[in-house]
């Protein structure tokens, strides 16, 4: 890519935002967290659920506001109630005020979704340079897998006695790098074509319905990505801590696993224009989605040895770090400049419905355990890889 553009100037901005507003020192403790305050298994699945209930709030209206006053306002707002969601933890001991925490945590996130995607493509159509999207999306995203690194290694470090006062010095501690974040999106710039789409909002949410009807490819791109997300990372994710240290791992060392997956991921991300100029995207992500099937499976039947549990977080964190920029790619090159973001946010809001659907079949498992709990979810993303994927034949790069 260029440098000394508007695509350069954002991504890099974009980078150090998204490093520093990911910054989440309780990640490694977090389920741990959750089992102190009082949460169990179910009520820590109805807290996903919360944040599904925000993301679905929020998406119609988040993305029509990042196509009607660009990107920008949208982030800035999006990162205030995240730092007010995030404060929240400090007073949660109750199982409603996670409840609040997490649906303001969904709702938060609705003003990035769409709307960076949006603003990225928009910004390398500038300079022509669309076809890197994927590329931008990875490097991005590096900046999350940077900070896993880092914060969780501190984060597992500090909460190694699992005591109060080393969770409020966690979440305290992130609360100064969300802030930090919030500044830096102050310097992120608009495409001159996304200063504000004045048409009507529902003429606008119309107008995002109608570009996914015109390209159905597009949802089933997302339905292909989503149903293996969810039970691969939302849902796994939730519940490594505890497989970690029923298998034997110290609290301490969970830091380093994370910081591990966190130095795959990165890498990964970082790789993503050299994959794909070796291999098929499509391709690409059908192996992945059969990574993550396979690991769910393995997690499902061997869920009390260590090294398992380990490699699969592993290839896990590999899956996710190489889909998401993939699908970006595939999708933006189909969907139109003037409903980018809603129509996004249309999508995003399928993916709601989706987490709805999938928390709470999977809560009622998870009384029963472990393994029928990732049995199932292995068996939901076996579903997400069988749906096919057919772009364009454009937009299918080597």
């Amino acid at each position: 890519m260029q440098k000394n553009t508007l695509a350069a100037h954002n991504i890099r901005f974009l980078f150090w935002a998204e490093l520093f507003g990911s910054v989440r020192f309780i990640q490694p403790v977090l389920t741990l967290f959750y089992f102190e305050r009082g949460l169990d298994e179910s009520l820590i699945l109805l807290v996903l659920t919360f944040f599904s209930i925000g993301v679905l709030a929020g998406e119609i209206p988040t993305g029509v506001l990042a196509d009607r006053y660009g990107p920008k306002t949208a982030f800035l707002i999006g990162s205030v109630l995240a730092i007010v969601s995030h404060s929240l933890l400090l007073v949660a001991f109750e199982p409603w005020v996670f409840f609040l925490s997490s649906f303001l945590t969904g709702f938060a996130a609705t003003f990035f979704s769409g709307a960076d995607e949006a603003l990225i493509y928009e910004s390398l159509k500038l300079s022509n340079e669309e076809k890197f999207m994927d590329k931008a999306i990875g490097q991005i995203g590096s900046a999350t897998f940077i900070v896993s690194i880092i914060a969780v290694i501190i984060g597992a470090f500090i909460a190694k006695d699992l005591t109060e006062q080393q969770f409020q010095l966690l979440i305290g501690l992130s609360l100064a790098f969300m802030t930090v974040q919030f500044f830096l999106l102050l310097s992120i710039k608009n495409p001159p074509q996304q200063e504000g789409d004045q048409q009507p909002p529902l003429r606008q949410i119309w107008a995002g319905v109608k570009a996914i009807r015109k390209t159905p490819q597009v949802l089933w791109m997302f339905m292909n990505i989503s149903l293996v997300f969810i039970p691969a990372t939302a849902i796994f994710e939730k519940f490594d801590q505890k497989l970690l240290v029923d298998a034997g791992l110290p609290v301490y060392w969970i830091g380093i696993v994370y910081a591990i997956a966190g130095f795959i991921g990165f890498m990964a991300s970082r790789s993503i224009g050299w994959m794909t100029s070796k291999m098929n995207r499509v391709h690409l992500l059908l192996i992945t989605g059969i990574l993550a099937v396979a690991g769910l499976t393995l997690a499902a039947l061997f869920n009390t040895y260590l090294w398992v549990i380990l490699g699969v977080i592993f290839v896990l964190k590999l899956v996710s770090a190489i889909r998401y920029p993939i699908y970006s790619q595939l999708s933006n090159d189909l969907i139109p400049s003037n409903v980018r973001a809603t129509t996004i946010s249309l999508l995003s809001l399928l993916d709601s419905g989706f987490d709805l659907l999938i928390f709470t079949t999977v809560s009622g498992i998870a009384l029963a355990g472990f393994t029928p709990m990732f049995l199932a979810c292995a068996v939901i993303a076996l579903l997400g890889v069988a749906i096919p994927i057919r772009p364009k034949r454009a937009s299918v790069n080597r």
